[in-house]
């Protein structure tokens, strides 16, 4: 098995077995995601303060070519980093920062704004958190289609994009006071999944929480029993054994791990209640943390968490036990399992 990594200062292929490290690729420049087209390519999503966004494939991570006509507006909003993709049947989508989605039928070749989100009539409310405005989550069944937006709220298609609505009811808007008039959007939802057998049994972390929807995201409840904290970044399902897992951290204004105890959290009862996973976590104290993207789960027990600190931390058993990798690299932002 091999890890791609996805860092401040470039990309990094891990084996995992051996600990033997290739790379790096984009020495210099920011590598914020991956994916794979519907061709089998690889793709990968770039980014540089001074030079902007930028999409590559490759065939074997090694070799890669830089897409021509990449994602752009077309007008005064930039296109400034890469931070999902995600493939429907023989598209291929790519969600961006400043928060859009983009479309490629083409195994990512060419890509197209999907309007029907991009100028959504709340576009004019839409703000940026901490991280940006980004549009940094993607689910799909069928023609229902999800998209994670900071700061902004969940947006769902039932028509397989052609139109958008909001679905954060009975998620506490970050934007607003509690006692002011509910807002459309303003939600700044962190990370989200659901089960791709019940696609509409959803979980999410969000910046005011953790939550679990039964109706597709019509509808939220707050799901934090046995967490030290709501806050966080990491919301994953390991598909064939059901357990969800968070990283809890302290506030939103520290964003460390509460007391220094860095370790994930999973569930086995569908969100009613939390423990720490597994063994295998250090006993000193860390204060680093796992970014929304620096997280993968291949559905079959394996999981891995890149963190701020540059550590790789995996499960290979759906969160029985844990191990550290011995590399350390810049700041992690993006990671796969291969």
């Amino acid at each position: 098995m091999r890890i791609a990594v996805g860092t401040e200062k470039g990309g990094y292929l891990v084996d995992v077995e051996t600990g033997a490290v290739e790379g790096p690729f984009f020495p210099g420049w920011k590598v914020t995601a991956f994916g794979v087209a519907p061709d089998g390519m690889h793709l990968a999503g770039v980014g540089s303060n001074w030079f902007g966004s930028a999409i590559h494939r490759s065939a074997d991570m090694a070799a890669w070519t830089q897409v021509e006509a990449g994602p752009t507006y077309g007008d005064a909003r930039p296109v400034s980093e890469i931070w999902t993709f995600h493939n429907v049947g023989d598209r291929v989508y790519a969600g961006v920062a400043e928060a859009g989605i983009f479309a490629s039928d083409d195994a990512g070749h060419t890509w197209a704004g999907v309007e029907s989100l991009n100028e959504h009539p709340t576009r004019p409310q839409w703000q940026p958190g901490a991280g940006g405005l980004c549009a940094h989550r993607f689910l799909s069944a069928a023609d229902r289609l999800w998209v994670a937006i900071s700061a902004v709220g969940l947006f769902r298609s039932d028509d397989g994009g052609a139109t958008w609505q909001p679905r954060d009811e009975g998620v506490r808007s970050v934007v607003t006071p509690e006692d002011a008039p509910r807002p459309e959007v303003g939600y700044c939802v962190h990370n989200v999944d659901h089960d791709p057998d019940q696609p509409d049994r959803m979980w999410r972390q969000d910046h005011a929480g953790v939550f679990r929807s039964t109706d597709g995201g019509d509808s939220w409840e707050r799901i934090e029993d046995g967490l030290p904290a709501g806050f966080g970044f990491v919301m994953r399902r390991d598909h064939a054994s059901g357990r969800l897992f968070v990283v809890p951290l302290q506030s939103d204004e520290n964003r460390v791990p509460v007391g220094g105890a860095f370790q994930a959290y999973l569930s086995e009862d569908d969100g009613d209640s939390w423990a720490v996973a597994g063994r295998g976590w250090d006993e000193a104290p860390s204060f680093t943390s796992v970014l929304r993207g620096a997280v993968h789960a291949d559905g079959n027990g394996a999981i891995a968490l890149g963190t701020t600190g540059g550590r790789i931390w995996m499960t290979r058993d759906a969160g029985d036990k844990w191990e550290c990798l011995d590399p350390v690299f810049p700041r992690i932002g993006a990671i796969s399992l291969l």
